[in-house]
């Protein structure tokens, strides 16, 4: 099973996925495909031995067809964080049911398709809401479908420690929505594992991992971590429910994709955290890392010029 494409896969958890395939096979064999639709955001995936990007457009049925066809494994990366009902529609349950239609209809029977813990049709978040149904879009009985179901991810160009690192180098103080809301944060290259090990798993098919770090933490706690680590550490001050809210708001007016959003703040309602009902990443052999030993060594070299980038980031909405 050598043929893979992966949706997705020029995104954060994507470029890892792509390494780890090339792990998985040395190298030397098979053929790696993301599909894009902007080709200079590829760079990465092209220094890769066995992996290539095509120009395709994941929301053309037609092109849909053509691109699962002759595919050994389908891998479903494809998430976005923030959006109106309709965008968690088309992305979150639309595609994964178009595609899963696609790969039935074109022979493909191994699927990984990754969702979110938490994940349910009684999360008070869309967000949450969405990817439970697009879980449920893969229940199809000629596909082998393994659902992998993440907590916020860790690792090199993160957008979670990275942002709050460097929105620490840059205030005083931190005010701080949900405060108390839990994670049990996993490492991109640990959940990046799993999907390249699910693939040759088959008694991982139809079932639903639940892939979480070592570790609970309050979001208050990762904060300070965050600053910690990288040099900057700032009070952070938990704001009340109202206060909260009128912070996503006032963020979610600016242009571009916000730092945070009301149905954020929903989706921390539900704790972020193993459920213990369902298999975790030990089901594929795999010791998650934790925290404390993936984070320092990153976050110590946000210096200089770099700490700039959450501003060189909102400077680009306007």
């Amino acid at each position: 099973m050598n043929n893979i494409l992966v949706l997705g896969g020029s995104g954060f958890l994507g470029r890892v996925v792509c390494e780890k395939l090339v792990e998985r096979t040395g190298g030397a064999d098979g053929r790696i495909v993301v599909p894009t639709r902007h080709l200079n955001r590829t760079g990465d995936i092209l220094a890769l031995p066995t992996a290539e990007t095509e120009l395709w457009d994941v929301h053309d049925d037609a092109q849909l067809q053509r691109m699962v066809r002759l595919r050994d494994v389908v891998i479903n990366l494809i998430g976005i964080l923030h959006g109106s009902e309709a965008d968690f529609q088309r992305v979150h349950v639309e595609l994964p049911r178009r595609l899963a239609r696609a790969c039935a209809v074109a022979g493909v029977k191994r699927v990984v398709h990754v969702s979110a813990i938490g994940a349910s049709d009684r999360a008070p978040s869309m967000y949450l809401r969405s990817k439970a149904a697009g879980e449920a879009a893969w229940r199809h009985p000629t596909l082998d479908v393994t659902v992998l179901r993440p907590s916020v991810m860790f690792g090199e160009r993160d957008r979670f420690m990275n942002r709050f690192a460097g929105l620490q180098a840059m205030f005083p103080l931190m005010p701080l929505a949900c405060a108390e809301a839990k994670f049990q944060p996993v490492w991109v290259d640990d959940v990046a594992t799993a999907i390249a090990r699910a693939i040759d798993t088959p008694s991982a098919a139809r079932e639903t991992i639940e892939c979480v770090g070592p570790a609970v933490y309050t979001l208050k706690e990762l904060v300070h971590l965050a600053g910690r680590w990288s040099g900057h550490e700032r009070p952070v001050v938990g704001l009340p429910n109202v206060l909260g809210r009128l912070q996503a708001i006032s963020l979610e007016l600016l242009p571009g994709e916000p730092l945070m959003s009301r149905d954020n703040l929903a989706s921390m309602q539900v704790p972020s955290v193993a459920s213990g009902t369902l298999p975790g990443l030990e089901r594929l052999g795999i010791t998650p890392h934790s925290l404390e030993s993936v984070m320092p060594a990153l976050l110590g070299h946000r210096a200089g010029p770099e700490r700039l980038a959450p501003l060189r980031a909102l400077a680009r909405r306007r």
